[in-house]
């Protein structure tokens, strides 16, 4: 720091993948086909679940709050980070900096708590399911939604306020994808070791609290389903989670690699791979998995399809026809 430039920063410049400028346009295509498909798969998901009173349950209650989440988890990075790909590099404002990294850890805070409240959802209907309909009644499900909400809200705000209290000077360039706290830290003017404590308590108060939940939730549904007879009811009865693990693994798993690891001696070139995972692939690969391993959902889309079809129906309002077109990209 002795021989830094004392030079206050005002704002960053977004450089991510800039060192490959031949990669500019592939990525710009592939990362733009990426957020369409996400954009469609969540839309289509919440669209499904609101038509279908099949879905009108608990389990597809959070699910489509996740939809939700995740389309707008996604748009506060993708935009921006085709825009540093187009041009081969983006200035942005500290405010919107501070703006961005503080949606991003509003809405990735409510993924967790969300995955965390299916997890649990999951152990009621599986162990207790003479008693599921009345824990899970409507009151209860918007009480623990609006729950990872407020949760959400003063884990980002804490995380903001204490990351752009710092003094940033000097090199201005941020090799990332989008303003994270990690290389934000790299930039720093003096000590940095009240915001590396933030990351630690974020760390401890949201991802492995989900995680406990989501652990404990499961050993209870494994019990539970060893005590069953049949094989084929066991497997039925654990093929209702598979799908809500395969999400959980995908999206903890690149989260406990990025933010669990220490500041130092770290590879930015990795941690834009890992960022790339739970910024880009799984908010996509979601709506994906909870289509091709859901029965229920399979069955939506069916009958959205066969009932379009039918000769001499009345014409479909364009709600309807909307409905029908994003349900195709679950089959």
């Amino acid at each position: 720091m002795a021989g830094r430039n004392r030079t206050l920063v005002t704002e960053f410049f977004l450089t991510a993948f800039t060192e490959h400028p031949e990669w500019g346009l592939p990525l710009f295509l592939v990362f733009l086909s990426f957020y369409l498909t996400t954009l469609l798969g969540n839309v289509g998901m919440l669209i499904l679940i609101r038509m279908d009173r099949r879905l009108h349950t608990p389990m597809y209650f959070f699910l489509s709050h996740l939809s939700f989440v995740d389309v707008c988890y996604s748009s506060v990075i993708v935009p921006q980070m085709l825009v540093v790909l187009w041009e081969r590099g983006a200035a942005i404002s500290q405010a919107r900096c501070a703006a961005q990294f503080f949606l991003f850890t509003f809405f990735g805070s409510v993924d967790c708590y969300l995955l965390a409240l299916m997890a649990y959802d999951r152990y009621v209907a599986v162990c207790q399911p003479l008693l599921y309909v009345t824990i899970m009644t409507r009151k209860a499900r918007v009480g623990l939604v609006a729950g990872a909400y407020v949760a959400g809200f003063f884990s980002a705000l804490v995380r903001t306020v204490s990351a752009f209290t710092l003094s940033f000077c000097g090199d201005n360039e941020i090799d990332f994808i989008f303003c994270d706290l990690p290389p934000l830290l790299k930039l720093t003017c003096g000590d940095s070791y009240t915001q590396e404590v933030v990351i630690i308590v974020f760390a401890i108060f949201v991802l492995p609290a989900c995680m406990v939940v989501i652990l404990v939730s499961y050993l209870l549904i494994i019990v539970t389903i060893l005590r069953i007879r049949s094989a084929g009811g066991r497997a039925k009865t654990f093929s209702t989670c598979a799908s809500h693990l395969t999400a959980v693994s995908l999206f903890f798993g690149t989260l406990i690699f990025m933010y669990l690891g220490g500041n130092s001696s770290r590879s930015s070139e990795r941690d834009r791979v890992l960022s790339l995972f739970y910024t880009v692939v799984t908010p996509m690969l979601n709506p994906l998995i909870y289509s091709l391993r859901n029965k229920e959902v399979k069955e939506a889309v069916r009958k959205s399809l066969s009932l379009s079809m039918i000769p001499g129906r009345p014409k479909m309002d364009p709600w309807k026809i909307c409905h029908v077109l994003v349900s195709l990209c679950f089959l």
